[in-house]
């Protein structure tokens, strides 16, 4: 069986209750690990996690059929969770079809978190016809799938969302599903909505919980780059891979306050000064006192004639991320990297 990001915006796509091995696919990991915790939430018993890595299976084609099919340590059940690198896992999985067939015995659960690899590799092309595997690919995640996801994961919630609020927070979770689910079940807990007695949600209730682009320390990064901190990016670059966050949500982060300078620079014009806005057109810039230093000082250093050669530099560097999804992580670095030195030749 084969499915895609879409498939599993509300829940498991047909069939997937049938499978026992899926390899999950593609450039949108985040969707992609999404997708496994729902599987194993799915499980009638998950009991005890094995984790295994690609490199072990690589290895040992074997040690996947040994764990697939040994008992618990506690007596229970257990599943068998494998983060590989592009067709890692295909010989592993293989040797366990092929015991299965010879009568080995049925094995826990296999879920497959490929990096690397797609639905044309030798490891889906080895399932992806047998109905008790699922192949999941996962394309990189634009702002309209994204919001679509979002939607869904409400309408589970019982959550009904007035005007733009599935793009706001697709935008603020930076295309990220795991952090999108994080602000929908946070969204739905305060405005009291559940599956039996759903609830509206506006933007300002939304505004009342705080975004995850702010909780997640999206800011620090994007204030590096546009602050000309140079000495500070590679830590907050080093600190977003290890949250595994989606390197195209982290560019729309940098886009968005780009953005957001150049509609503040218009408003002031040639002269103006930030001192002479009142509360409520602040507001409307969207300049609250939380992040007004980093922005006063962002739009000193990024006046309009700077500001339009940046704009369109990150609209390309969007494209080239989401054409070359294996070096985004790199690319992405090294674009942020460059754009922070100009910023600090103020």
């Amino acid at each position: 069986m084969k499915a895609a990001n879409k498939d599993f915006a509300r829940g498991l796509p047909r069939g997937a209750d049938k499978a026992s091995i899926f390899f999950f696919c593609g450039p949108d990991e985040a969707g992609a690990s999404a997708a496994a915790a729902k599987v194993i939430e799915a499980l009638p018993d998950p009991g005890e996690r094995v984790e295994l890595s690609g490199a072990d299976l690589r290895r040992d084609p074997a040690m996947l059929g040994d764990e697939a099919r040994s008992g618990s340590l506690f007596g229970d059940t257990r599943h068998i969770y494998v983060r590989a690198s592009g067709d890692e896992a295909h010989d592993a999985l293989k040797t366990l079809i092929e015991t299965g067939e010879a009568g080995a015995g049925d094995p826990a659960p296999v879920i497959i978190v490929a990096t690397s690899a797609t639905d044309k590799s030798r490891t889906a092309k080895l399932l992806e016809k047998r109905a008790d595997a699922l192949v999941g690919m996962f394309y990189a995640p634009d702002l309209m799938s994204v919001a679509a996801s979002v939607r869904a994961m409400a309408d589970a919630a019982g959550l009904r969302l007035g005007g733009d609020l599935a793009e706001r927070i697709a935008r603020a979770a930076g295309l990220d599903v795991r952090l999108a689910q994080s602000e929908v079940d946070k969204l739905a807990l305060y405005v009291g909505a559940d599956p039996q007695s759903p609830a509206p949600a506006s933007v300002d209730d939304y505004a009342e919980i705080g975004a995850a682009t702010e909780e997640d320390g999206f800011q620090p990064l994007v204030n590096a780059v546009l602050g000309g901190e140079t000495g500070k990016l590679s830590r907050e670059l080093h600190r977003m891979r290890e949250l595994g966050l989606n390197p195209v949500g982290l560019l729309l982060a940098v886009e968005r306050r780009a953005t957001q300078l150049a509609q503040i620079t218009a408003k002031l014009g040639p002269r103006g000064r930030l001192d002479n806005l009142g509360r409520g057109e602040k507001a409307q810039l969207g300049i609250f006192w939380k992040e007004e230093r980093d922005i006063r000082s962002q739009i000193a250093r990024w006046p309009k004639r700077k500001l339009e050669r940046l704009i369109p530099r990150l609209i390309a560097l969007h494209r080239n991320l989401l054409a070359n999804s294996q070096s985004a992580e790199t690319m992405l670095a090294q674009e942020l990297a460059e754009i922070a030195r100009f910023a600090a030749r103020r």
